[in-house]
């Protein structure tokens, strides 16, 4: 059985300016909802991306939910065909990411990136960009801010302030260790943000980033130095 259904994508081989264009289209299409029910939720999958030159390294990894234990681990390599532009990441590492989200055979309930949902300057990080086209919720949570101010958050873990940007909130500024740097939660799609968060912080058990997030993060980075997943 299929993990993750990825639709079709649109052509990713286009002008910086085309790309622009095209994340304007999409953006009104993101469904912000509905709430996530946790109680509900067996798999959460984290994906992230390692880079060496023009080359990207995608790695999703599945981990069972609440207990974020590792039970799948896919990967995919090629080559970064589009330029590297501030506010057009996705563009450059969706392909690697899709080959490797069509590879998982678990049946995950969310997907987390470590990327910007809508919290970016046209509302299309790559976790919304590329939710639109998963049947799951999916969720951006970065390690630095793209746009907007907030509020520092209190010091204790799970304590959050709102992102805003342009009078807009983008996303949450949440504490997921104390005394240490927040993360940047947004909604990516088919999610709310308060439902965003608390799944975010629900795989923060010890990390400051969450488990499906990290997991994906030093299997990409085992696949870029070539040794097995």
């Amino acid at each position: 059985m299929r993990g993750v259904d990825v639709d079709r994508m649109h052509e990713l081989d286009v002008s910086p300016a085309e790309a622009r264009r095209l994340q304007d289209e999409l953006a009104p299409k993101v469904d912000q909802g509905p709430a996530l029910d946790l109680d509900r939720v067996r798999y959460v999958a984290g994906a992230d991306v390692s880079t060496q030159g023009e080359m990207g390294y995608a790695a999703v990894v599945v981990l069972s939910f609440p207990d974020l234990s590792v039970v799948e681990v896919q990967g995919a390599e090629g080559e970064l065909s589009f330029p590297y532009v501030s506010g057009l990441l996705a563009f450059r590492e969706i392909p690697p990411v899709v080959q490797a989200l069509r590879k998982v055979r678990t049946p995950v309930d969310a997907v987390i990136f470590d990327s910007q949902g809508i919290a970016h300057p046209r509302r299309m990080g790559l976790a919304s960009h590329l939710g639109l086209f998963l049947d799951v919720p999916s969720v951006g949570c970065a390690k630095t801010r793209l746009c907007g101010v907030h509020d520092e958050p209190a010091v204790e873990k799970g304590s959050g302030e709102d992102l805003v940007h342009r009078g807009e909130v983008v996303g949450r500024v949440l504490r997921t260790r104390t005394n240490v740097s927040p993360v940047y939660v947004s909604v990516g799609d088919r999610i709310d943000l308060q439902s965003a968060a608390a799944l975010t912080l629900a795989c923060c058990p010890r990390y400051r980033l969450p488990e499906p997030t990290r997991q994906a993060h030093l299997a990409s980075n085992r696949l870029r130095k070539g040794e097995a997943l």
